[in-house]
């Protein structure tokens, strides 16, 4: 339950303001708030949390429990570094009318960004990865859904960049701390 809980949380709060969010808000301003388009977004945030997790499970069940932990703190650097990064995010000039196409976008967004590195973090981590895809999942589903319903002009007036940096400084501790964990230098 607790990577359940820590992963939706986790993911949703790291979302906010991500290439992934973005890209779907603008294609709301463009296209109107579709169903599909919201649907999809929810699909690609399900099969990337899906496609982390399952490689986070498995790399973790492969080696001995201080490499795992240096992994999930590897991760978390990762997603430390991919949060400070600023996410630009362009407008479509002449947006498109593919689903498909737009699905492929958001996915591919959405396999690299910090919130999946978190979920494959948890994952290695997690007794049962199953809970973090579903928490992954769900915390991904509702920050897609925000920037489909608030739109790239609504979002814009957030302080979304003060927070990931906020949020990047936390990963980047929380990962020092497991990694120095891990080579038996703290506790």
């Amino acid at each position: 339950m607790d990577s359940f809980l820590f992963t939706l949380l986790l993911v949703f709060a790291i979302a906010l303001g991500g290439r992934d969010q973005l890209t779907v808000a603008h294609f709301s301003d463009a296209l109107g708030r579709s169903g599909s388009l919201l649907a999809l977004g929810i699909a690609a945030s399900a099969a990337s949390a899906a496609l982390m997790a399952w490689a986070g499970a498995s790399l973790a069940a492969i080696l001995p429990s201080r490499a795992a932990e240096m992994l999930v703190a590897f991760a978390l650097a990762i997603a430390a570094a991919e949060l400070a990064w600023p996410a630009r995010v362009k407008r479509p000039a002449e947006p498109t009318r593919s689903l498909g196409a737009i699905a492929i976008v958001v996915l591919a967004r959405q396999v690299g960004d910090a919130a999946r590195f978190a979920v494959f973090a948890f994952a290695a981590e997690a007794v049962y990865p199953v809970v973090t895809v579903i928490g992954g999942a769900i915390g991904g589903g509702a920050a897609i859904a925000l920037g489909w319903y608030a739109g790239g002009a609504r979002l814009a007036r957030f302080p979304l960049r003060a927070m990931r940096l906020a949020l990047a400084a936390l990963l980047f501790v929380a990962a020092l701390f497991i990694g120095l964990n891990a080579r038996y230098m703290v506790w």
